[in-house]
Protein backbone atom coordinates (compact mmCIF):
# COMPACT_ATOMS: atom_id res chain seq x y z
CA UNK A 1 0.00 0.00 0.00
CA UNK A 2 2.57 2.71 0.88
CA UNK A 3 3.91 1.42 -2.37
CA UNK A 4 1.21 2.39 -4.76
CA UNK A 5 0.99 6.45 -2.15
CA UNK A 6 4.30 7.55 -2.17
CA UNK A 7 4.24 8.26 -6.08
CA UNK A 8 0.99 9.69 -5.69
CA UNK A 9 2.01 12.38 -3.19
CA UNK A 10 5.70 12.61 -4.81
CA UNK A 11 3.85 13.58 -7.98
CA UNK A 12 1.10 15.90 -5.84
CA UNK A 13 3.92 17.78 -4.53
CA UNK A 14 6.40 18.02 -7.07
CA UNK A 15 4.12 19.49 -9.54
CA UNK A 16 0.29 19.46 -9.24
CA UNK A 17 -0.23 22.28 -6.78
CA UNK A 18 2.54 24.58 -9.00
CA UNK A 19 -0.06 23.82 -12.27
CA UNK A 20 -3.13 24.20 -10.29
CA UNK A 21 -2.05 28.12 -9.20
CA UNK A 22 -0.86 29.03 -12.53
CA UNK A 23 -4.46 27.32 -14.00
CA UNK A 24 -6.09 29.84 -11.50
CA UNK A 25 -4.54 32.97 -12.09
CA UNK A 26 -4.76 32.38 -16.16
CA UNK A 27 -8.57 31.33 -15.44
CA UNK A 28 -8.70 34.32 -13.57
CA UNK A 29 -7.52 37.15 -16.33
CA UNK A 30 -9.71 35.15 -19.11
CA UNK A 31 -12.45 35.56 -16.58
CA UNK A 32 -11.27 39.00 -16.02
CA UNK A 33 -10.71 39.88 -20.02
CA UNK A 34 -14.80 38.91 -20.38
CA UNK A 35 -16.33 41.08 -17.98
CA UNK A 36 -16.76 43.99 -20.15
CA UNK A 37 -17.27 47.12 -17.63
CA UNK A 38 -14.55 45.68 -15.78
CA UNK A 39 -12.19 46.29 -19.01
CA UNK A 40 -13.81 49.70 -19.79
CA UNK A 41 -13.17 50.83 -16.20
CA UNK A 42 -9.31 49.54 -16.16
CA UNK A 43 -8.88 50.91 -19.67
CA UNK A 44 -10.38 54.48 -18.14
CA UNK A 45 -8.44 54.31 -15.05
CA UNK A 46 -5.04 53.44 -16.76
CA UNK A 47 -5.56 56.30 -19.03
CA UNK A 48 -6.20 58.59 -15.91
CA UNK A 49 -2.89 57.26 -14.34
CA UNK A 50 -1.13 57.92 -17.45
CA UNK A 51 -1.99 61.67 -17.30
CA UNK A 52 -1.24 61.82 -13.82
CA UNK A 53 2.15 60.91 -14.44
CA UNK A 54 2.48 63.20 -17.73
CA UNK A 55 1.02 66.27 -15.53
CA UNK A 56 4.28 65.34 -13.10
CA UNK A 57 6.20 66.87 -16.54
CA UNK A 58 4.08 68.93 -18.25
CA UNK A 59 0.65 70.60 -18.57
CA UNK A 60 -0.99 73.07 -21.24
CA UNK A 61 -0.28 76.14 -18.74
CA UNK A 62 1.10 76.22 -15.21
CA UNK A 63 -1.68 75.41 -13.02
CA UNK A 64 -1.03 78.14 -10.51
CA UNK A 65 -0.50 80.94 -12.83
CA UNK A 66 -3.18 83.74 -12.77
CA UNK A 67 -3.77 85.54 -15.84
CA UNK A 68 -5.59 88.53 -16.45
CA UNK A 69 -9.14 90.12 -15.82
CA UNK A 70 -10.01 89.64 -19.18
CA UNK A 71 -8.87 85.76 -19.26
CA UNK A 72 -11.20 85.00 -16.39
CA UNK A 73 -14.33 82.70 -16.22
CA UNK A 74 -13.63 81.93 -20.08
CA UNK A 75 -15.64 79.46 -21.75
CA UNK A 76 -14.38 75.97 -23.84
CA UNK A 77 -12.33 76.91 -26.15
CA UNK A 78 -8.85 76.04 -28.52
CA UNK A 79 -6.91 77.68 -26.05
CA UNK A 80 -8.18 76.34 -22.85
CA UNK A 81 -10.41 73.69 -23.75
CA UNK A 82 -11.76 73.04 -20.16
CA UNK A 83 -11.85 77.20 -20.28
CA UNK A 84 -10.32 79.12 -17.25
CA UNK A 85 -11.51 79.85 -13.77
CA UNK A 86 -12.24 82.93 -11.62
CA UNK A 87 -8.66 83.91 -11.49
CA UNK A 88 -7.75 82.95 -15.00
CA UNK A 89 -6.29 79.55 -14.52
CA UNK A 90 -6.32 77.11 -17.12
CA UNK A 91 -8.88 74.41 -15.55
CA UNK A 92 -7.50 71.63 -17.82
CA UNK A 93 -4.06 72.16 -16.38
CA UNK A 94 -5.77 71.89 -12.83
CA UNK A 95 -7.75 68.90 -13.63
CA UNK A 96 -4.97 67.49 -14.91
CA UNK A 97 -2.84 67.90 -11.38
CA UNK A 98 -6.19 67.01 -9.84
CA UNK A 99 -5.93 63.67 -11.13
CA UNK A 100 -2.59 63.09 -9.76
CA UNK A 101 -3.60 64.73 -6.00
CA UNK A 102 -6.41 62.29 -6.28
CA UNK A 103 -4.60 59.45 -7.65
CA UNK A 104 -2.06 59.55 -4.70
CA UNK A 105 -4.36 60.09 -1.91
CA UNK A 106 -6.37 57.09 -3.04
CA UNK A 107 -3.69 54.54 -3.62
CA UNK A 108 -1.50 55.83 -0.60
CA UNK A 109 -4.25 55.03 1.78
CA UNK A 110 -4.82 51.54 0.05
CA UNK A 111 -1.15 51.04 1.10
CA UNK A 112 -1.71 51.97 4.40
CA UNK A 113 -4.80 50.68 4.75
CA UNK A 114 -3.82 47.29 3.29
CA UNK A 115 -0.54 47.40 5.21
CA UNK A 116 -2.43 48.11 8.75
CA UNK A 117 -5.71 46.49 8.03
CA UNK A 118 -4.33 42.91 6.89
CA UNK A 119 -1.79 42.65 9.47
CA UNK A 120 -4.16 43.22 12.64
CA UNK A 121 -7.08 40.97 11.04
CA UNK A 122 -4.24 38.00 10.49
CA UNK A 123 -3.56 37.88 14.09
CA UNK A 124 -6.88 38.66 15.39
CA UNK A 125 -7.95 36.19 13.32
CA UNK A 126 -5.65 33.76 14.05
CA UNK A 127 -4.85 33.81 17.81
CA UNK A 128 -8.21 34.81 19.10
CA UNK A 129 -8.50 34.81 22.57
CA UNK A 130 -7.64 38.31 23.89
CA UNK A 131 -5.87 39.46 21.38
CA UNK A 132 -9.39 39.55 19.51
CA UNK A 133 -11.25 40.85 22.21
CA UNK A 134 -9.17 43.83 22.65
CA UNK A 135 -9.11 44.63 18.92
CA UNK A 136 -12.51 43.75 18.38
CA UNK A 137 -13.37 46.34 21.37
CA UNK A 138 -11.20 48.96 20.14
CA UNK A 139 -12.97 48.50 16.64
CA UNK A 140 -16.64 48.07 17.52
CA UNK A 141 -16.08 51.77 20.04
CA UNK A 142 -14.58 53.84 16.80
CA UNK A 143 -17.74 52.17 14.59
CA UNK A 144 -19.75 54.71 17.13
CA UNK A 145 -18.06 57.80 15.47
CA UNK A 146 -18.41 58.81 11.68
CA UNK A 147 -15.43 58.45 9.97
CA UNK A 148 -15.51 61.40 8.47
CA UNK A 149 -15.75 63.28 11.51
CA UNK A 150 -12.81 61.14 13.21
CA UNK A 151 -10.86 62.45 9.82
CA UNK A 152 -11.23 65.93 9.73
CA UNK A 153 -10.22 66.39 13.64
CA UNK A 154 -7.22 64.19 12.86
CA UNK A 155 -6.56 66.25 9.97
CA UNK A 156 -6.77 69.30 11.84
CA UNK A 157 -4.42 68.11 14.78
CA UNK A 158 -1.96 66.72 12.15
CA UNK A 159 -1.70 69.91 10.09
CA UNK A 160 -2.05 70.07 5.96
CA UNK A 161 -0.69 68.08 3.40
CA UNK A 162 -0.54 65.20 1.45
CA UNK A 163 0.74 62.64 3.73
CA UNK A 164 -1.53 63.57 6.59
CA UNK A 165 -4.51 63.41 4.79
CA UNK A 166 -3.98 60.06 4.22
CA UNK A 167 -3.49 59.10 7.51
CA UNK A 168 -6.25 61.22 8.34
CA UNK A 169 -8.51 58.81 6.09
CA UNK A 170 -6.59 55.46 6.94
CA UNK A 171 -7.23 55.95 10.81
CA UNK A 172 -10.61 54.36 10.08
CA UNK A 173 -10.96 52.94 6.78
CA UNK A 174 -8.47 49.99 8.27
CA UNK A 175 -11.01 48.95 10.94
CA UNK A 176 -13.43 47.62 7.50
CA UNK A 177 -10.22 45.71 5.93
CA UNK A 178 -9.26 44.75 9.60
CA UNK A 179 -12.77 42.82 10.22
CA UNK A 180 -12.77 40.95 6.80
CA UNK A 181 -9.29 39.30 6.42
CA UNK A 182 -10.28 38.82 10.61
CA UNK A 183 -13.17 36.82 9.56
CA UNK A 184 -11.06 35.16 6.60
CA UNK A 185 -8.20 33.93 8.76
CA UNK A 186 -11.01 32.53 11.62
CA UNK A 187 -12.61 30.49 9.03
CA UNK A 188 -9.20 29.41 6.97
CA UNK A 189 -7.36 28.26 10.35
CA UNK A 190 -9.65 25.44 11.20
CA UNK A 191 -9.22 24.12 7.49
CA UNK A 192 -7.35 20.64 7.15
CA UNK A 193 -4.17 21.95 5.22
CA UNK A 194 -3.95 24.22 8.03
CA UNK A 195 -4.07 22.17 10.54
CA UNK A 196 -1.20 20.05 8.90
CA UNK A 197 0.75 23.10 7.98
CA UNK A 198 0.67 22.77 12.39
CA UNK A 199 1.37 19.47 12.70
CA UNK A 200 4.67 19.45 10.42
CA UNK A 201 6.27 22.19 12.54
CA UNK A 202 5.21 25.49 10.40
CA UNK A 203 5.41 28.99 12.45
CA UNK A 204 2.89 31.06 13.05
CA UNK A 205 4.54 33.54 10.57
CA UNK A 206 4.46 30.89 8.05
CA UNK A 207 1.37 30.18 8.78
CA UNK A 208 -0.33 33.39 8.27
CA UNK A 209 1.33 34.94 5.48
CA UNK A 210 2.22 31.39 3.61
CA UNK A 211 -1.35 29.85 3.94
CA UNK A 212 -3.95 31.59 5.46
CA UNK A 213 -3.32 35.11 3.53
CA UNK A 214 -3.13 33.65 0.04
CA UNK A 215 -6.06 31.95 0.49
CA UNK A 216 -7.54 35.09 1.27
CA UNK A 217 -6.53 37.11 -1.36
CA UNK A 218 -9.50 37.58 -3.55
CA UNK A 219 -11.21 39.37 -1.05
CA UNK A 220 -8.49 41.44 0.34
CA UNK A 221 -8.07 42.55 -3.47
CA UNK A 222 -11.78 43.83 -4.05
CA UNK A 223 -11.49 45.42 -0.07
CA UNK A 224 -8.36 47.68 -1.49
CA UNK A 225 -10.30 48.18 -4.99
CA UNK A 226 -12.91 49.75 -3.16
CA UNK A 227 -10.74 51.59 -0.19
CA UNK A 228 -9.37 53.98 -3.46
CA UNK A 229 -12.46 55.68 -4.29
CA UNK A 230 -13.30 55.78 -0.74
CA UNK A 231 -10.29 57.90 -0.22
CA UNK A 232 -10.88 59.88 -3.20
CA UNK A 233 -14.35 61.03 -2.35
CA UNK A 234 -12.98 61.74 1.50
CA UNK A 235 -10.36 63.76 0.46
CA UNK A 236 -12.64 65.82 -2.40
CA UNK A 237 -14.96 66.13 0.57
CA UNK A 238 -12.30 67.95 2.64
CA UNK A 239 -10.92 70.32 0.00
CA UNK A 240 -13.96 71.17 -0.75
CA UNK A 241 -14.72 72.67 2.63
CA UNK A 242 -11.55 73.93 2.68
CA UNK A 243 -9.81 71.55 4.68
CA UNK A 244 -7.57 69.46 2.11
CA UNK A 245 -4.67 70.21 -0.45
CA UNK A 246 -3.41 73.44 0.74
CA UNK A 247 -3.04 76.04 -2.00
CA UNK A 248 -1.76 76.56 -5.12
CA UNK A 249 -2.21 72.60 -5.25
CA UNK A 250 -5.08 71.67 -7.33
CA UNK A 251 -7.70 68.89 -6.23
CA UNK A 252 -10.98 67.93 -8.02
CA UNK A 253 -12.51 68.46 -4.76
CA UNK A 254 -11.26 71.70 -4.32
CA UNK A 255 -12.10 72.69 -8.18
CA UNK A 256 -15.63 72.23 -7.58
CA UNK A 257 -15.51 74.31 -4.13
CA UNK A 258 -14.38 76.96 -6.93
CA UNK A 259 -16.97 76.08 -8.83
CA UNK A 260 -19.61 76.21 -6.87
CA UNK A 261 -19.04 79.78 -5.72
CA UNK A 262 -19.26 80.85 -9.65
CA UNK A 263 -21.88 78.54 -10.39
CA UNK A 264 -24.32 81.25 -11.75
CA UNK A 265 -21.42 82.91 -13.46
CA UNK A 266 -19.89 79.66 -15.13
CA UNK A 267 -21.33 76.14 -14.24
CA UNK A 268 -19.03 74.33 -16.20
CA UNK A 269 -16.05 74.95 -13.93
CA UNK A 270 -18.24 72.56 -11.12
CA UNK A 271 -19.09 70.22 -13.85
CA UNK A 272 -15.41 69.30 -15.24
CA UNK A 273 -14.73 67.47 -11.32
CA UNK A 274 -17.93 66.89 -11.00
CA UNK A 275 -18.09 64.06 -13.88
CA UNK A 276 -14.04 63.21 -13.68
CA UNK A 277 -15.36 62.00 -9.45
CA UNK A 278 -18.51 60.13 -10.45
CA UNK A 279 -16.44 58.47 -13.60
CA UNK A 280 -13.69 57.62 -11.34
CA UNK A 281 -15.35 56.32 -8.83
CA UNK A 282 -17.79 54.28 -10.38
CA UNK A 283 -14.12 52.82 -12.69
CA UNK A 284 -13.05 51.78 -9.63
CA UNK A 285 -16.11 50.05 -8.17
CA UNK A 286 -16.74 48.03 -11.59
CA UNK A 287 -13.03 46.95 -11.17
CA UNK A 288 -13.35 45.75 -7.89
CA UNK A 289 -16.48 43.95 -8.73
CA UNK A 290 -14.47 42.43 -11.95
CA UNK A 291 -11.37 41.31 -9.67
CA UNK A 292 -13.72 39.86 -7.03
CA UNK A 293 -15.77 37.62 -9.77
CA UNK A 294 -12.21 36.99 -11.79
CA UNK A 295 -9.89 36.16 -8.28
CA UNK A 296 -12.09 34.73 -5.70
CA UNK A 297 -11.66 30.97 -5.59
CA UNK A 298 -15.51 31.03 -4.30
CA UNK A 299 -16.49 32.17 -7.46
CA UNK A 300 -14.79 29.53 -9.82
CA UNK A 301 -16.90 26.62 -10.68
Amino acid sequence: MAAVITPVIEEYAGGTIAREQVGLWRDGFRRLRRNRLALVALIYLTILFLVAIVAIFWTPYNPATILPNTLTFLPPSAQHLLGTDDLGRDLLSRMMQGAQISLIVGVGTSAIVLTVGVVVGLIAGYFRGWIDGVISVFINIFYGIPGILIAIILYLVLGKGLGNIMIAISATAWMDMARLVRGQAFSIREREYIEAARASGARSGKILFGHILPNALGPIIVQATFVIPIAILTEAFLSYLGLGIPSPLASWGSIASEGYTALPLEPFMMLWPAIALSVTLLAFNFLGDGLRDAFDPRQRR
